[in-house]
């Protein structure tokens, strides 16, 4: 396990993310970032003391890393509520896209049905006056309107007028 370090933070520029620790030892100031107090719940300030491993880069010079401001808590869950967050913001567009296409779905359903129901009268009006009679005839092509193939269907045998046997006769016949 890597030995930790205590030391005072000497500088810190908050506009760059960056500062250097006094050693407590008294050994050369080293270089922090803030990605090192990631866990951190508020920004260093100079004369924090600040917990730390050291991590030696590549071109020899020491920096500190894992490292903890004495006295500040931790913030264990930034991250994942960052992120819970910024997947809700990105799962919002679609969830009102697919809200707004059933939307205009169930609309265009109601319209086609509304369209394609037909309102039959299978009584007549007072105005109209009915002067059919049984005489034989039993097809749509034989009539002369709906309301003789609907008198037709109810009143004469054998007319074959109704195929789906709703009461609505000729309902292909365009002319009615």
């Amino acid at each position: 396990m890597d030995s930790v370090y205590k030391g005072t933070l000497k500088q810190w520029h908050e506009d760059k993310g960056f500062g250097f620790i006094q050693p407590e030892s008294g050994n050369r100031d080293i270089f922090i970032h803030i990605s090192a107090l990631k866990k951190m719940s508020r920004n260093p300030i100079i004369g924090d003391v600040i917990f730390y491993q050291i991590h030696t880069q590549n071109d020899g010079k020491n920096r500190a890393v894992n490292a903890k401001i004495e006295g500040i808590t931790e913030v264990k869950q930034r991250a994942k509520r960052k992120s819970a967050t910024t997947h809700k913001s990105k799962l919002l567009p679609f969830v009102l896209l697919i809200f707004a296409g059933l939307f205009v779905f169930n609309n265009l359903t109601k319209k086609n049905k509304l369209s394609e129901t037909k309102i039959v009268s299978l009584t007549p009006t007072p105005k109209q006056q009915v002067n059919f009679r049984c005489d034989g005839r039993q097809h749509c092509s034989q009539m002369n309107s709906r309301a003789e193939a609907e008198f037709f269907t109810r009143n004469c045998p054998n007319t074959k007028m109704d195929g789906d046997h709703d009461g609505v006769p000729c309902e292909s016949d365009s002319r009615f």
